[in-house]
């Protein structure tokens, strides 16, 4: 094999994106005459057959260096396996399909700008679909026409699709890279993208906010929140004379009460205001129905009111379909927090479910808070002085919807 040639081809590419050669210069090459073309595991081995490399341009392999390291950055295989996991998906075609749609995710601007077009390379364009999409978009939103010429023959290895060929060297192969050493070599690329934003495509600026601020599994951390703040102390605790204190032994004609455990009261605020769309809306319903669960399953014990720029009725939960959630107009939370600290019994704590934009109360209540909030995009322009955007306060407990 013409490694020489494979290796001009990979400087070709690192002078074209400067921001992913540590990325390309972790790549370990590896002979295959199995390989159609290239391809790598996710070991970050990269197979090349000898015979492609004699026939294909020094251009265009520097493009399929870059295309390859690109389904490793991007997790692909783990991607492709969680997708595989989800939609219960175990044949050779539904793998095809996902390394098509990988492929889309990666070519719809990875070329210009000094690399070209390699013949053959599979775009959205190709398939008559639209730029800027994610794996899992494309494969659930589109169908694929697996025999139109040149998908058959497609194969980027399991570093695409997470299925292992028979022609790769698997976790104990030599120069296989271990997952705290391909972390390492992901956060180099981010930190290279995040420090010149300009030199690169708009796919690899989201992949890069990823990488440094990963999605959070944010159904966990709610309920999370929430057993946390019912479990505190304090929580679901008071005095009661149902069951006198012992210490009443030792003052003869004093009768103490003692502190008993209760389950604890939880009043759900929800915002119904006009900038929460009904998506958000049901999603909320839904949370409703597990801060049910997070209360001890105590439905009697949890409270929901709805709240716009006016706090609706208070109603105790029965089950969230019945739930009504009147409102549709402007936004302040405070009225809603003073109707859920009006409920008798008092509540312990106050969990609110809003996008944020809203007036808070200057001072914190007195039981806990959690706030669920939905995920807005930033569109504040951070050289205005004079303008903030809108921030849940510091004394309460914080958790991203979405």
């Amino acid at each position: 094999m013409d490694r020489d040639k494979l290796y001009a081809a990979r400087l070709q590419a690192v002078r074209a994106r400067p921001y992913l050669a540590t990325a390309l210069f972790a790549l370990h090459l590896v002979e295959s005459r199995q390989t159609p073309t290239m391809s790598v595991d996710r070991y970050w081995r990269c197979y090349a057959s000898p015979a492609f490399v004699d026939r294909t341009p020094v251009e265009d392999l520097a493009s399929i260096w870059v295309h390859e390291v690109s389904h490793l950055l991007r997790d692909h295989h783990g991607r492709s396996d969680r997708l595989a996991r989800d939609l219960g998906l175990k044949g050779p075609a539904d793998r095809l399909r996902m390394n098509i749609a990988a492929d889309c995710e990666i070519n719809d601007d990875a070329f210009g700008d000094g690399l070209v077009k390699p013949a053959g390379a599979l775009t959205p364009e190709f398939l008559d679909l639209p730029d800027g999409e994610l794996m899992e978009d494309y494969f659930r939103g589109f169908s694929f026409d697996l025999r139109k010429p040149g998908l058959a023959w497609l194969d980027c290895g399991s570093g695409a699709d997470g299925v292992d060929r028979d022609w790769e060297l698997g976790p104990d192969g030599a120069h296989g890279l271990t997952a705290q050493e391909r972390d390492a070599v992901r956060f180099r690329v981010a930190e290279a993208i995040r420090g010149r934003p300009g030199n690169a495509p708009a796919g690899w600026r989201r992949w890069a906010e990823e990488v440094f601020h990963p999605p959070q599994p944010w159904r966990q951390l709610l309920g999370a929140a929430m057993r946390s703040a019912v479990s505190g102390p304090g929580a679901g605790g008071d005095y009661s004379y149902g069951r006198p204190a012992r210490r009443s032994v030792g003052l003869p004609g004093v009768v103490l009460p003692s502190l008993r455990r209760r389950p604890p009261r939880v009043s759900v605020v929800i915002d119904t205001s006009g900038s929460v769309s009904d998506r958000e809306l049901g999603s909320a319903l839904l949370e409703v129905a597990a801060i049910g669960q997070a209360a001890g399953g105590r439905h009697d014990q949890v409270t929901v009111l709805s709240c716009d720029a006016a706090a609706q009725a208070v109603g105790p939960l029965c089950r969230a379909a019945g739930i009504p959630l009147v409102g549709g107009g402007g936004t302040d939370l405070r009225t809603g927090f003073a109707a859920a600290l009006r409920t008798r019994p008092r509540p312990d704590v106050v969990v609110v479910l809003t996008d944020g934009q809203t007036p808070w109360p200057a001072v914190a209540p007195s039981c806990r808070t959690v706030v669920g909030l939905f995920r807005r995009p930033s569109r504040y322009n951070e050289n205005r002085g004079e303008y903030r955007p809108d921030a849940p306060p510091d004394w309460a407990r914080v958790v991203t919807i979405g």
